[in-house]
């Protein structure tokens, strides 16, 4: 597949503050996310040595054996350890999904202090981390890395913000204290997808925006507007970037969540790093002004982010199924 199938934004001009680069960058931006709902970004600021030390930290994780990982076991906050096979994706629209993914993939979210008062009140998905106790130097590198990538999508949100033809700062204060997951996940080598066993099933994201870290062994696959999947070739540090369920609320389904899946087929073992970002927690997602209208009514309700996550976690989850009967 050629690399402009998916198409590549240049960040730079936009990132340096040169003239018109914010318009002109944010129609490159309003493109991608109609007609396929996936870009690439280069020049994005983020250190290649960042990256590489970040996928270093998760693949050390990873070589844990299971006992010590599970010490760590995915909770109601959605952060932690989740097992191999351990979420089933039912919620999937494109595909009849019945067996579990083939990963393994440990949660962050913000990392809160033990004693922030969200964290005292066991407020769901404003927890604190599950941290492993016997890796030195992996929170560190860990939540060094997040926070790359939040200072990152705040500026981007200025983007999605012309995009649509609002104030550049329409997002700012939606985005000030957002939140956000980093999965780091694990695909062992498959010799190929049967009709139902994927790496991760054909699913589309619940985020406003997701940005996959550039990653030199291939694997995902994305399903055009006219069913065809194609995949996504490894460009040499560029990050993916799609929208998913949030921004299709936020926009009234003028940007799109695109369908994608994984299967690592290279041989050797695949790390994938995907960071998920909504809005604050406390804030009601609903369609801006410029995609409604009187012939233009809203497609959907008001949502809130810990309804919707509750929702969607209780369906995917498999490991937390004891836990969420109780919910």
């Amino acid at each position: 597949m050629a690399t402009d199938t998916i198409p590549v934004i240049d960040l730079g001009p936009f990132l340096a503050d040169e003239p018109g680069a914010l318009d002109r960058t944010a129609k490159e931006l309003r493109f991608a996310l109609t007609e396929i709902g996936f870009y690439f970004i280069q020049n994005h600021g983020v250190p290649q040595a960042l990256i590489d030390e970040t996928y270093r930290q998760v693949a050390r994780f990873h070589a844990q054996p299971l006992e010590r990982k599970m010490d760590v076991r995915i909770d109601r906050h959605n952060v932690g350890y989740l097992p191999m096979r351990g979420d089933t994706l039912r919620t999937s629209t494109v595909h009849a999904v019945t067996k579990a993914n083939y990963n393994e993939a440990f949660f962050v979210a913000r990392d809160l202090p033990d004693d922030h008062p969200d964290v005292v009140a066991d407020r769901r998905f404003r927890s604190a981390n599950r941290w492993p106790a016997d890796l030195p130097g992996f929170r560190e590198g860990i939540v060094r890395y997040c926070d790359t990538l939040e200072r990152l999508v705040q500026r981007m949100v200025r983007l999605y913000a012309v995009a649509l033809d609002l104030p550049a700062a329409y997002f700012d204060a939606p985005f000030h204290d957002m939140q956000y997951k980093l999965r780091a996940t694990h695909y062992p080598h498959q010799d190929g997808p049967s009709d139902d066993e994927f790496g991760i099933a054909p699913h589309t994201d619940t985020s406003f925006l997701t940005l996959v870290a550039p990653n030199p062994v291939s694997g995902l696959s994305v399903r055009t507007r006219d069913g065809r999947w194609i995949d996504a070739p490894a460009l040499p540090g560029a990050y993916v970037v799609n929208g998913g369920q949030m921004l299709q609320r936020w926009t009234n389904d003028v940007f799109l969540a695109t369908p994608h899946r994984a299967i690592n087929r290279s041989g050797g073992e695949r790390y994938a790093l995907a960071f998920f970002c909504d809005s604050n927690i406390d804030w009601p997602v609903a369609s801006v002004p410029t995609t409604v209208g009187p012939d233009k009514p809203p497609k959907f309700p008001t949502t809130w982010y810990t309804d919707y996550m509750i929702h969607y976690q209780k369906r995917t989850y498999d490991v937390l199924a004891d836990q969420q009967a109780a919910d």
